[in-house]
Formats: structure tokens, C-alpha cells, sequence
């Protein structure tokens, strides 16, 4: 393997910066993430999976608060998700000292989407090991946004990241419903996570999060998630 393989700001003849290729491969590595845009709200979920039975569970969580009414969640290296997390909490509260008023969820996108560029072409830093989700209302209604390790962004009706991400597509393409009402994404979301999951899906494997018309992130408690998964299945 050359050295140019492990240089970030070296551009292969190609014409690539491989060290994104690698993100991208730690991303594909990582478990399941997915979001679902429905037209009175967004949900995301994600499969998580502790490393031990004896670890706490309640001290991790791929889903988290990045405003009131923004939200994110990732696949790939929980490491560098914590760092990006935190960064578009500062960017947020920046925005709110200057102007007081919330951010705009795709100025919020921008900002995070901005960190994870720069780390592609800067000497002495690697790009982030991660693909986000980000999802949040305000008042251009819900929305949802995939940013990618390379800083690139796009909004999604929905889609999925991770090791089942291809498959996950497939199954969201067959079931997506421009007209889904929120419940009914919820639904989807527990049974495209089902169809790539060995083993059956509960409340302790899954998390999922919902922001409606009132503009309220909210991540659901394991019991919501098992009341959700009992009516479904």
C-alpha cells in the first residue's frame, strides 16, 4: 500500500480523497440508522447493540438533543458522533445568542456539514467516521437531512445508513408513502430496522425518536417503544 493512501489532502489520480472512502467504510460497518419524513412530522431510529451484557445501557444513546426541536443520530464511530453532536449544539446556541430566535434545522445541517468538511483537507485530523441524520420542524415544516463523512448533505423523504443501509432502501422504497402520517412512519421504521435484525427487535436493541407539529424532539422511553412493538407485531 503507498504512503498517498494514508494522505487526507492528496488527491488520488482517480481524482479521490480515499481517506473519505475509508469514513465511508467505517459508516458501512456501523449499525443501522434510518429516517423517515411523514407530513405532520419526522421519525428516526437506529439498532444499537452494547458490547456487553454488563455495561449500563441507560449511560449510551445514538439519538440526542441537538435543540428543542432538532434532533440526530448516526452510524459509525460513537466517538466522533459525541464530537459532532457537540459542535452543532454550540452552533445552535451561537445562533440563538445573535439573533434569539431557534435555528433554521437546514442552517443547522450547514454548520455541522461544514465541521465535517473541513476535516477533510486539513493536515493532522481525519475524517469523521460517521453518517448522521439529522431531523427537526420549524417553520418550513418537517425535515430531514443525511450528512455524509465527505460534509456533503442532502434532504431525505427517507433513507437509511449503515451495514444494512442498501437493503434498508429497498424495503423504505416499497413502503414510503408521500401522504404517512407519523404514526404510520413509526410503524415503518420498527419493521424496515426488523428486516435486516438477526434475531427479533425489542425495546432494548432499538431507539427511536419523533418531533411533530409542536415542534418537541422527543426520544421514546423503552416502554413507548415496546407498547409501539406489541401493537405492530
Amino acid at each position: 500500500m503507498s504512503g498517498s493512501n494514508y494522505s487526507l489532502t492528496t488527491f488520488s489520480p482517480s481524482g479521490k480523497l480515499v481517506q473519505i472512502d475509508y469514513a465511508r467504510e467505517a459508516v458501512a460497518r456501523g449499525r443501522t440508522s434510518l429516517g423517515i419524513k411523514a407530513v405532520d412530522g419526522v421519525v428516526i431510529a437506529t439498532e444499537k447493540k452494547e458490547p456487553s451484557i454488563l455495561i449500563d445501557e441507560t449511560c449510551s444513546s445514538k439519538i440526542q438533543h441537538l435543540t428543542n426541536n432538532i434532533g440526530i443520530t448516526y452510524s459509525g464511530m460513537g466517538p466522533d458522533f459525541r464530537i459532532l453532536t457537540r459542535q452543532g449544539r454550540k452552533a445552535a446556541q451561537k445562533y440563538y445568542l445573535q439573533y434569539l430566535d431557534a435555528i433554521p434545522v437546514s442552517q443547522l445541517v450547514r454548520e455541522v456539514a461544514s465541521t465535517c468538511q473541513e476535516f477533510t483537507q486539513s493536515g493532522g485530523v481525519r475524517p469523521f467516521g460517521v453518517s448522521l441524520f439529522l431531523a427537526g420542524f420549524d417553520d418550513e415544516g418537517p425535515q430531514l437531512y443525511h450528512v455524509d463523512p465527505s460534509g456533503s448533505y442532502w434532504a431525505w423523504k427517507a433513507s437509511a445508513i449503515g451495514s444494512n443501509a442498501t437493503n434498508a432502501k429497498t424495503f423504505l422504497t416499497k413502503r414510503y408513502d408521500p401522504e404517512m402520517k407519523l404514526q404510520d412512519a413509526i410503524a415503518t421504521a420498527i419493521l424496515t430496522l426488523k428486516e435486516g435484525m438477526e434475531g427479533e427487535v425489542t425495546e432494548n436493541n432499538i431507539e427511536i425518536a419523533t418531533i411533530g407539529p409542536d415542534r418537541q424532539f422527543k426520544i421514546m422511553s423503552t416502554a413507548e417503544i415496546r407498547d409501539h412493538i406489541d401493537t405492530l407485531l
